[in-house]
């Protein structure tokens, strides 16, 4: 009796002891999957995307109305490489940008995912941007604030000297009467211009060589960014400034857009409603007393004064 029982109990020692080792393989290899998985996905994203914004950069060169991107690519495959000087200088914004927060997460110990790059459509400028996944909730208002506030400040800068040097690559030509669509010009758009290209007369334009419609974008992008709504960069920002009262001010910013839309852009239509899709308030924080302290106060006035000199109510405009 005794012997057959201590048998058993070694038998049952050792189905224990297997299982547990197959529970930690199992966990271990979750981890490895998952370890994997985190930079393989950002990488193929990236990839795929370095690919769609060379394509688009590409496809701007074309002189043919009527072929499309696709037959534009399969009848010159070489063409693609005429699209580097955009997409190196559309991707140097967005990912210095997406760095921009990235840097700051791990600096305040915020566990966040490397920056998801989202391909797109060829037709215009190749990529639907860039998100980055944060797997635990913010601490205090000045981690929300950093966060926020470093990637449009980060890739304003890069878009700033792009700005400088497609100008100084851009073309003066007399304004046609041909109908087409032409790029608003915000503020500091137009000071960048004076000072690289000089004054223009009533009768002249500038073509933008594709290093400043780059440019262009990433300050649109910036600008749009910068709204302070929901968890946007800019509601991020607002809400670190301005706490509960975001709210409001996001709430006070949807019928000037909505004007906007009215009487320009119609895309500001469709800004007000991924807005209220994803909320125009920002949540709660979980420290909200924490001070910001007078020098990212300064900061936050100059991410205001980068969303005036950056934002153009009539982005695209068709005469």
């Amino acid at each position: 009796m005794n012997r057959d029982e201590s048998d058993q109990n070694r038998s049952s020692g050792e189905l224990v002891s297997s299982s547990f080792e197959d529970s930690e393989e199992d966990e271990q290899g979750e981890e490895e999957r998952s370890a994997s998985s985190a930079f393989l996905l950002p990488l193929v994203l990236f990839v795929l995307t370095v690919f769609t914004v060379l394509w688009a950069g590409a496809y701007q060169t074309n002189t043919n109305p009527l072929v499309g991107p696709w037959n534009f690519l399969v009848d010159d495959p070489g063409s693609l490489w005429k699209g580097i000087p955009f997409a190196a200088t559309l991707l140097g914004i967005l990912v210095t940008h997406e760095l921009g927060h990235y840097l700051l997460s791990r600096r305040h110990g915020v566990p966040t995912s490397l920056p998801l790059f989202v391909p797109g459509l060829p037709h215009f400028v190749g990529t639907f941007g860039a998100i980055i996944r944060m797997r635990a909730p913010l601490t205090d208002r000045r981690a929300l604030f950093d966060i926020g506030v470093a990637g449009p400040i980060a890739g304003f800068v890069v878009a700033v000297i792009a700005l400088v040097i497609g100008l100084k690559l851009s073309t003066v030509v007399p304004i046609q009467g041909n109908y087409g669509m032409h790029l608003g010009e915000p503020l500091l758009l137009q000071f960048t211009s004076w000072v690289v290209i000089g004054p223009l007369p009533p009768t002249a334009d500038v073509i933008l060589h594709p290093v400043g419609f780059a440019a262009w974008f990433g300050l649109f992008i910036t600008s749009l960014n910068l709204l302070p709504i929901g968890q946007l960069d800019g509601g991020h920002v607002a809400y670190a400034l301005l706490g509960e009262r975001q709210r409001s001010v996001a709430i006070a910013l949807v019928p000037i857009l909505m004007v906007f839309g009215w009487l320009g852009w119609k895309g500001w239509f469709l800004w007000v409603g991924l807005a209220g899709l994803m909320g125009l308030a920002h949540p709660p924080v979980r420290n909200p007393g924490r001070e910001l302290g007078t020098t990212r106060m300064l900061v936050g006035w100059m991410a205001l004064l980068i969303f005036v000199l950056t934002f153009s109510w009539e982005p695209f405009v068709l005469r």
